[in-house]
């Protein structure tokens, strides 16, 4: 498998320009502080599911740049065909070891806009260089989290697979793809290779092909259940789904006649609502009422939802192109942002990017998630900077609303939502195996309003900025804005 990514040249040019230019400019080892966040939710939906903590650790366990990397970056040339880069500043990058903090919120914990997923405190250009790998590793994954998690939610108690190898964005995409589709709930995939690495279940059953290589399909059910008595799901649409359920229950009696069972039935074209209702009937007519219906064919949680409620008999969802890809959703959107810098006399200066979109201006400061609980549920999340603290009352600010907040109910408990993965370069988290991770995610949906869950118009969750942190974001756009125009 490719391991490249590994590289810290997995990163956009731009990242080294200015790395050089904060060496040039005596700034390189300047404290700052980075936070990952996203500004809308995916899909429509009212919630996202954070994944690709893991890959993150293991790329920043790997950075280091090497002689292959810096005989490579010495090639490249400027506008005027001279060397991009000092010879200086590639001796200081080929001595550069990881030395930052980073603190991240958990895979499978449910996250919403504005919320530091990720938050980075180190030297500037460590900082700096580690944006675009991060950004990569964690919007990609987190989007897939978030369809995955919303697709199970539409096949309710039924389980999810995974079948969108063949349909993903290249063999590392699809790994990742079929992991950030475990976190997100789904139960199996039919990537073998993922199954070896990450310990994912794996399921699959047979294609048109092994039907349409036989004369017959009763031949051809006959030959597979033989061969492989223990997987015997039949894919029963290659030429007419009712003939080939009559075809697959001949083969289950002979497979219970030999002390097999069949499993189940796949239905991969045609009106699926009708003909797994059907299915369902003569597969119980004929004894078969444990063999499952597996339905595929371009599904989604929309058209899942739409069959559930036309009260379709599929007992497993099998799912690819529409989960693998992101479906409509191309990415998540997600951005990393300079939040302080400490200055010369070692105070903590903050820092807030601003723009006409109100959406893409920057909250200041070193920050937080406080998750507020009540009753079991989750019922409000807030941004806040660790150098102010809270103030008196307990509240945040919702986005989109200037001046409406939300004020903490009673009795609420709290939790901090990022937790220390690094410090001082060195990982101090104890990673979670997938299934861990996976049970996190199930939990963390299971604290939220089924309102905040449902799939079409959910209800707003209320996560924003605490309220304080909010006025100081406000007077700073005021007097950035105010430098700007002055200068």
């Amino acid at each position: 498998m490719n391991t490249d990514y590994l590289s810290p040249l997995l990163t956009d040019l731009y990242q080294l320009t200015m790395a050089a230019g904060y060496w040039h400019s005596g700034r390189a080892e300047t404290e700052a502080v980075f936070h990952l966040t996203f500004r809308t939710l995916p899909f429509g939906g009212g919630y996202a599911v954070a994944a690709g903590l893991e890959d993150v650790i293991a790329w920043v366990r790997a950075f280091r740049f090497d002689a292959d990397d810096l005989e490579y970056l010495a090639t490249l040339k400027g506008n005027g065909g001279g060397r991009l880069f000092e010879p200086g500043f590639l001796e200081y990058l080929g001595g550069l070891r990881m030395s930052c903090d980073i603190d991240a919120i958990p895979e499978g914990t449910v996250v919403f806009p504005g919320e530091p997923l990720i938050r980075v405190r180190g030297p500037m250009v460590q900082a700096q260089l580690l944006e675009t790998a991060l950004l990569n590793l964690v919007n990609f994954q987190t989007l897939i989290a978030t369809k995955a998690a919303r697709i199970c939610e539409a096949a309710g108690d039924a389980p999810v697979l995974e079948f969108g190898l063949r349909r993903a964005q290249g063999p590392d995409g699809a790994v990742m793809a079929s992991r950030a589709a475990f976190v997100g709930g789904c139960a199996a995939t039919s990537n073998v290779l993922a199954g070896k690495r990450l310990g994912i279940p794996v399921r699959g059953t047979h294609a048109h092909s092994w039907v349409m290589s036989f004369d017959s399909e009763r031949e051809a059910f006959l030959a597979y259940v033989r061969a492989m008595p223990e997987n015997a799901t039949l894919l029963v649409d290659t030429y007419d789904t009712i003939g080939g359920v009559r075809h697959a229950i001949e083969a289950g009696e002979e497979l219970r006649a030999s002390g097999h069972r069949l499993a189940g039935i796949r239905l991969d074209s045609g009106d699926l609502a009708v003909l797994s209702i059907e299915a369902r009937r003569m597969l119980d007519a004929a004894g078969f009422g444990d063999a499952v219906i597996v339905a595929s064919n371009d599904l989604d949680e929309e058209i899942i939802m739409s069959l559930r409620q036309q009260g379709a008999a599929i007992g497993v969802w099998g799912v690819g192109t529409k989960l693998v890809t992101g479906g409509g959703q191309g990415a998540l959107g997600g951005v990393y942002k300079l939040g302080a810098i400490r200055g010369m006399d070692g105070r903590w200066v903050p820092k807030v990017k601003l723009s006409e979109q109100t959406a893409k201006v920057s909250t200041p400061g070193i920050l937080n998630v406080r998750r507020f609980t009540a009753g079991g549920e989750f019922c409000g999340d807030a941004v806040y900077d660790e150098l102010h603290g809270w103030g008196e009352d307990a509240g945040l600010e919702l986005p989109g609303h200037p001046g409406r907040c939300w004020r903490v109910p009673a009795g609420t408990v709290s939790e901090d939502l990022l937790v220390p993965v690094f410090r001082g370069g060195e990982l101090v988290y104890e990673i979670p195996t997938i299934h861990e991770v996976q049970a996190r995610g199930r939990a963390q949906l299971a604290m939220l309003t089924p309102a905040v869950r449902r799939l079409l118009n959910p209800q707003p969750y209320p996560a924003g900025i605490e309220w304080t942190l909010a006025g100081r974001k406000a007077r700073l756009v005021g007097e950035a804005a105010g430098r700007e125009e002055a200068s």
